[in-house]
């Protein structure tokens, strides 16, 4: 049973129909300019000979930087930004997402090898111990106003750009019309404020001590919600409220 599938980088020749790798649990797929008949050959003059190695295994797979002086990325594509580093020299990396890219830079080129993982499994259910529930890392209410703010600061970069700039306050205020027609851009930043409170990123008005204002307060809320998967790409929907729904 196979357990990755790897599929190179595209070229003019062979953009339509990608030779994909498949690789079983224990075996191994090395890649680079010049590797034996059942490598992963990628003709590029930045490419080194020997570059790399990906080694399959039952629910994950792990990446090997072979390479003396070149870093390499592996991206979440759906992940808005989630990525990992492998530093020259690395050996058997684990890799955790199900989807990814290995970015390649190569004499001014970035190529781009994709690697198709299995399916990740989950716990279901309660644990079934007693007591009283773990109380949320983060509460949020996704009916509410101030989510569908942080659900258009992150849109952009839900949306597969995950280095695309924020919004504008008035892009933010336009985005949030159809659910929300009174928005406007004093009720989105008294909504971000509250959120910079209720993540705490910023203390409450209520402490003995204001907190210092938060400097790029827009990006600390975003990078927050998406690296703990506040917000989704499900979640987008709510931008798009039937009018007669609309947010409270």
């Amino acid at each position: 049973m196979y357990s990755i599938i790897v599929v190179p980088p595209p070229t003019t020749e062979d953009e339509p129909t990608r030779t994909q790798y498949r690789l079983a649990p224990g075996e191994r797929l090395v890649f680079g300019r010049s590797v034996p008949e059942d490598g992963l050959r990628i003709v590029h003059d930045g490419v080194s000979r020997r570059a790399g190695e990906i080694a399959a295994h039952g629910t994950f797979w792990t990446l090997s930087n072979l390479c003396a002086h070149q870093t390499y990325v592996v991206e979440n594509p759906e992940g808005a930004g989630e990525h990992i580093k492998v530093a020259p020299g690395r050996l058997d990396a684990p890799v955790p997402f199900e989807f990814s890219r290995i970015v390649l830079p190569a004499a001014g080129d970035l190529l781009p090898v994709e690697v198709w993982a299995p399916r990740h499994d989950y716990l279901r259910g309660e644990d079934g111990t007693d007591g009283e529930p773990t109380a949320p890392a983060f509460s949020v209410d996704r009916t509410k106003r101030y989510f569908a703010v942080l659900a258009a600061l992150c849109e952009p970069r839900l949306r597969g750009a995950p280095h695309a700039p924020l919004p504008t306050m008035d892009q933010v205020v336009e985005r949030l019309r159809p659910s929300w027609p009174a928005a406007s851009r004093t009720s989105v930043q008294w909504n971000i404020d509250y959120l910079a409170v209720k993540l705490r990123l910023k203390p409450g008005p209520e402490t003995a001590e204001p907190g210092p204002r938060l400097n790029g307060k827009k990006e600390s809320l975003v990078s927050l919600a998406l690296r703990f998967d506040l917000v989704r790409e499900d979640d987008l929907v709510v931008l798009a409220v039937p009018s007669g729904r609309a947010l409270r």
